[in-house]
């Protein structure tokens, strides 16, 4: 059963900036100037535009891909089934803590109002959200959108009100514990900049995804690290170092500094905002990694069951609430550190995967956005982050190293047994030496496209996927080719060899079957009833049908009976459409074989039959 696509721009942008303005914001800027002092402007910065690597990484991905399970999904096939399952893992692990970590942060609030365990109002928040998400997504990013809106509005209420109040003089010394102190910290805040692989997770429910994912990325990343450096450039301005230092309430502070007790108050809500979109973005992406892993048959069956009812992933769902239960239990601030490396090791596989898809060259790797400055962008996004990585220090790191290899347990004891799975690295090292694989990864490539660009097979595709493939190698004459074409086809027509070999020639003779320099149409009708045919030929150094066209390399074959003339002429007109692609040709000759080749046809951009029947 497939989920449902109802996510469109405004609910990706308040997904993704729902769950990266949270502890990122109100809370973590106290505890990292601690370690920067007034420089924390510019680690905040900095880890925005690493994360902004990462991001161009993710969106050329996700739209190449879009499927449950985002980062995971693109890197296990990049990558293969075995970092794909530490990575799917190690993100559902530190989106669904982060998620926790808001909910505790919100209880922390409601419990100073209410007078309640703080424990137990942030359990009952979490069935709440829980709740939400499975009765829908469109339900739950509704109220992420009412959500993430409230909180920019109050977050501008902050920087209008805060920018004139700044005092110059608290911003100096600006590096007082020195420079290597800033980047380290821009490691310890760059899980503020999470949110963005929450979008890729859901990328199966968003509708043109080759459109909205870029976008929603891209400007979530852009405003949200904008507040970031602004309002924390704004508390640094007016809040003493002394007591920044030892705050959890940063940004609450610092209201009260600008605006008096009510600026507090508004700014306080704000956080609670906060805490809440985060914890139901965190939700509705985590549990869609448990999804993806259980399709590929990584984890049992069981978590990739979706309601029939919501069209939910109802168990995955329940797993993610009861570890994010389990997580409010215990001490969350070295797991935290974690999280944010482990985040940054996501990153890192993404750019990486990027490399490995392209130079892998598969063909139906067709992501509808490609990141820019290819490959300096994917090596600046792989050498940062490892630097941050390192200046963290040991604890994050060993943390870190723990998870991976309870990763790999899981995949070795229970994926690697029941799961084999083709990936591009696979076809990368191909170019170096040749090797059997099993379940193609064109042909789920290809299943990706179609769901992605809502692409409905109609008869020309059944035709097509079923017809003959010739590749021929050497040159030969129009003659020569149309034996070659007669002898295949005939059986299948359950027509006479010689018979269908004058129709051709017959046809040749009448007029050229070649309608440019490198492209031909043979096309004849038969004697019979409900027969039709396709053949695809290519042919590398061409077939010389006249003077005018000496080397054709790209022909198709169509042969029918006379009631099957109408589908005749919409079969002629699909293959005119597809071949009016500029870059058909060269793709045509650069595909690497047989099957590289239906796919082209079969993945052409061309009106198809349930289309004009809706017009």
């Amino acid at each position: 059963m497939q989920l449902r696509k109802k996510l469109n721009l405004i609910d990706v942008f308040s997904i993704a900036s729902g769950a990266m303005i949270s502890s990122g914001l109100f809370v973590l800027p106290g505890l990292a100037y601690a370690r920067a002092g007034p420089a924390v402007v510019i680690s905040y910065f900095f880890a925005g535009l690493l994360a902004m690597t990462g991001a161009l990484s993710i969106a050329e991905l996700a739209t190449a891909m879009p499927k449950a399970g985002g980062d995971y999904f693109f890197i296990s096939r990049s990558l293969g089934p075995a970092i794909g399952t530490v990575s799917g893992l190690l993100s559902w692990f530190s989106l669904s803590l982060k998620s926790a970590f808001a909910l505790a942060g919100m209880a922390a609030f409601a419990s100073l109002a209410s007078g309640f365990d703080i424990h137990i109002i942030a359990i009952l928040l979490c069935l709440l959200f829980l709740a939400i998400n499975m009765i829908g997504i469109k339900e739950a990013s509704t109220v992420q959108v009412l959500l993430v809106m409230g909180l920019l509005v109050l977050m501008f209420l902050y920087v209008v009100r805060g920018v004139p109040a700044i005092e110059p003089q608290r911003l100096r010394p600006f590096t007082p514990v020195g420079v290597v102190a800033v980047f380290s910290t821009a490691g310890f805040v760059f899980v503020s900049y999470g949110g963005l692989l929450k979008i890729a997770s859901i990328a199966e429910e968003i509708r043109d995804p080759g459109r909205t994912i870029p976008l929603g990325i891209l400007l979530s990343l852009v405003v949200v690290s904008a507040f970031y450096s602004i309002m924390i450039l704004v508390t640094v301005g007016v809040v003493g170092g002394s007591e920044l230092s030892g705050t959890l309430t940063p940004i609450s502070d610092g209201a009260a500094v600008i605006m008096g007790s009510w600026g507090r108050i508004a700014l306080s809500v704000a956080a609670i905002l906060a805490f809440v979109s985060t914890a139901n973005a965190g939700i509705m992406s985590a549990s869609r990694y448990p999804l993806a892993l259980s399709r590929d048959r990584l984890l049992p069956a069981s978590l990739g069951k979706i309601n029939a009812r919501f069209r939910t992933p109802h168990m995955s769902l329940l797993l993610t609430g009861l570890f994010m239960i389990g997580a409010l239990l215990v001490k969350l601030d070295v797991l935290v550190k974690a999280a944010s490396t482990v985040l940054i090791l996501t990153y890192i596989l993404a750019n990486l995967s990027v490399i490995v898809l392209r130079e892998s060259r598969l063909q139906n790797y067709q992501p509808t956005f490609r990141a820019p400055l290819y490959p300096w962008i994917q090596i600046l996004g792989i050498l940062g982050p490892l630097f941050l990585v390192f200046e963290m220090g040991r604890d994050a790191v060993y943390m870190s190293l723990g998870l991976v290899v309870c990763g790999l347990f899981v995949y070795w004891f229970y994926g690697r047994i029941r799961a084999s799975r083709e990936y591009a690295l696979f076809h990368l090292i191909e170019r170096i030496r040749p090797k059997e694989l099993g379940e193609s990864l064109e042909t789920e490539l290809r299943q990706v496209i179609r769901e992605r660009d809502g692409i409905t097979r109609d008869r020309f595709d059944e035709v097509v996927e079923e017809s003959l493939i010739l590749d021929i190698g050497e040159q030969l004459g129009a003659e020569e080719f149309f034996e070659l074409v007669a002898t295949a086809m005939s059986e299948r027509l359950g027509i006479n060899e010689s018979a269908l070999l004058r129709a051709f020639q017959n046809k040749e003779r009448e007029t050229s079957s070649a309608i440019s320099p490198t492209l031909a149409i043979p096309h004849v009708i038969i004697e019979g009833e409900h027969a039709f045919d396709i053949l695809l030929a290519r042919s590398r150094k061409g077939v010389i049908f006249s003077e005018a066209a000496p080397a054709v390399r790209t022909i198709f074959v169509l042969v029918g009976t006379r009631d099957e003339r109408n589908f005749h002429l919409r079969a002629l007109a699909a293959i005119a459409q597809i071949v009016q692609d500029p870059r058909f040709p060269e793709r045509w000759m650069a595909a690497k074989d047989e099957e590289a080749l239906r796919d082209l046809v079969l993945l052409g951009k061309r009106r198809r039959d349930s289309e004009l029947q809706g017009m």
